[in-house]
């Protein structure tokens, strides 16, 4: 979505969201109690970016079925999930099949120009399993559609939570796993080592930037021993400061691992159009902490960037206008951005994360008035 980052996201019938309309900007900070919604919403984004993979049967597997994901889990609900990166749009209405699946409704891509009073808008048809967008990207308006293609693979939803002695990060892979960096940041050890070994420029240079950040966070880290075993497989080495022994990703601690994932994610040469993060700050020290948020900042500059959190720290980085309070109401989550004038008395005095645990921001636990819904 170069030159033209997604305006909003309308969202029904998915898990706790009813029916909700977010408007995002550069920097977008998701704010709630547990259970508000914060991870329904970035599990959505993660949906779409399945539906363009192709994988919307599989998500729908990994994630219960049909019926864990409808709000109304009895067969009669649909999820209507609507991207608007103005002129282009996509809308997809899902609908619960045999044997606890989802099967498209109605696909359907949009184009606005405001010369016009209505959208050119082309369906994709019915009833299909997975998208037909791949399809309709070389036809006679194939334009619309390979746009749109491009807007939802832009929308990626990254993990770098799983730190166990099995995990991704720490297994050998292919070195030829090393075009962009998974959402597991399974082929780490593949993508750095593109990058220390590129003739690029830009390569080079993001490289240095994420070795400098994360000896800002860790500075007895000297820097990655990237080097291919048998059939070109590689795994995440590395060496300390004052010493020649190399050490495994194993003996690195799970917040400086995982740190280092997210300084390559964010410090990359070539960002994702939408970067979507569920509580990155796990694990992280206060310090390392502030400087991810520099990091967000920095990659907020290129690319949108949104992000779910719970860290008080975070919050504090970041101004009143960057949040979205996500809050549960008679059992659904709503969405809304705090009023920065009516707040400025207060932030004159107090910091955001203070704020909030003040209850001024909303997104605290609640009790629900299901009378109301």
């Amino acid at each position: 979505m170069p030159g033209q980052p997604l305006k909003s996201i309308q969202i029904e019938g998915f898990t706790s969201i009813r029916s909700a309309t977010v408007e995002l900007r550069q920097l977008n900070i998701l704010v709630g109690a547990n259970g508000a919604g914060k991870s329904n919403f970035v599990q959505a984004l993660a949906l779409l970016g399945r539906i363009v993979d192709g994988e919307l049967g599989l998500f729908v597997g990994l994630n219960g079925g049909a019926s864990a994901l409808l709000t109304d889990g009895d067969g009669t609900s649909r999820i209507r999930l609507e991207l608007d990166a103005d002129p282009n749009s996509y809308e997809a209405v899902l609908v619960p099949a045999a044997n606890d699946e989802l099967i498209f409704e109605t696909e359907v891509v949009y184009y606005h120009e405001p010369k016009y009073d209505r959208p050119y808008s082309k369906s994709l048809g019915h009833g299909h399993r997975e998208t037909r967008l791949a399809t309709e990207t070389g036809g006679p308006r194939g334009g619309i559609a390979k746009y749109v293609f491009a807007l939802l693979e832009g929308c990626k939803v990254f993990h770098f939570h799983d730190t166990s002695a099995d995990a991704p990060v720490k297994r050998t892979v292919s070195t030829a796993d090393n075009l962009t960096l998974r959402p597991d940041a399974g082929n780490l050890a593949a993508y750095l080592y593109r990058l220390q070994t590129s003739d690029a420029a830009a390569d080079q240079a993001a490289y240095r930037r994420i070795v400098g950040a994360i000896q800002l966070v860790a500075p007895f880290f000297r820097d990655f021993v990237l080097q291919p075993e048998n059939n070109d497989r590689i795994r995440l080495r590395w060496q300390q400061q004052g010493s020649d022994a190399v050490f495994s990703a194993n003996q690195m601690s799970d917040g400086t691992l995982r740190f280092v994932c997210l300084a390559t994610l964010l410090l990359q040469p070539e960002l994702p159009a939408l970067v979507v993060l569920d509580e990155p700050e796990l694990g992280l020290h206060p310090f390392a902490i502030v400087q991810l948020a520099n990091l967000l900042r920095q990659a907020a500059s290129r690319s949108q960037v949104l992000i779910a959190t719970q860290s008080v720290t975070l919050m504090n980085q970041f101004e009143v206008d960057d949040l979205i309070v996500v809050e549960r109401r008679a059992g659904g989550s709503t969405f809304s951005r705090p009023d920065a004038a009516e707040l400025e008395a207060w932030l004159a005095e107090y910091s955001l994360g203070e704020l909030w645990e003040k209850n001024l921001l909303g997104g605290r636990p609640a009790r629900e008035d299901f009378d109301q819904a």
